[in-house]
């Protein structure tokens, strides 16, 4: 069997990047990058909080999207978060491009044991300053997530009742049930 793999004109900048995102890269400090660190627990997670936002946007009646893995511009980078929720205004504004051009007003991160903290926390305020409202920042190994608005830092643990701070008002799921 010959496996064939499709040609691509090279990704050389940003502007690139934005017109056709490889899957799983951000474009960061002039470059692309992989994605890496995904583990089974980590998909987990990232289905499980995909699965909880959307039946609450659904059942709620707010409407929107949730993605996956879906990209954005930030400042002078491009990102694709882990999960993503985007209002249904800018659904009718942005949703037929190709890369959202802010970020998404709700947005997680799933930390991978290869990833610094201060790594994190930088991009969790980068999207902070390009569009996102809340940020949540969940650290599967620690069981903690982290909520981060413009104004606030709460870190929810086992045990605790995560909630929305910002987007998706009266959405809460425990941080137990997330994790698992």
């Amino acid at each position: 069997m010959v496996v064939v793999t499709p040609s691509f004109p090279p990704i050389e900048s940003l502007d690139d990047w934005m017109q056709r995102p490889p899957d799983r890269t951000e474009w960061v400090g002039g470059q692309l990058v992989e994605k890496n660190g995904m583990t089974l627990k980590h998909s987990r997670i990232q289905g499980n909080l995909y699965y909880h936002w959307r039946a609450y946007k659904d059942s709620s009646g707010l409407g929107g999207e949730v993605y996956t893995e879906v990209p954005c511009r930030t400042e002078g980078r491009g990102r694709s978060p882990d999960v993503a929720y985007l209002t249904p205004e800018l659904v009718d504004r942005y949703g037929d491009e190709t890369v959202l051009p802010q970020s998404f007003p709700l947005t997680a991160e799933i930390v991978s044991p290869t990833d610094y903290a201060e790594d994190v926390i930088s991009k969790a305020l980068e999207y902070l300053r390009t569009g996102a409202l809340e940020v949540w920042l969940v650290y599967p190994e620690v069981a903690w997530v982290m909520v981060v608005t413009e104004g606030d830092r709460q870190i929810f643990t086992s045990g605790n009742t995560l909630a929305t701070q910002a987007v998706l008002p009266g959405f809460e799921v425990t941080v137990d049930e997330l994790l698992r």
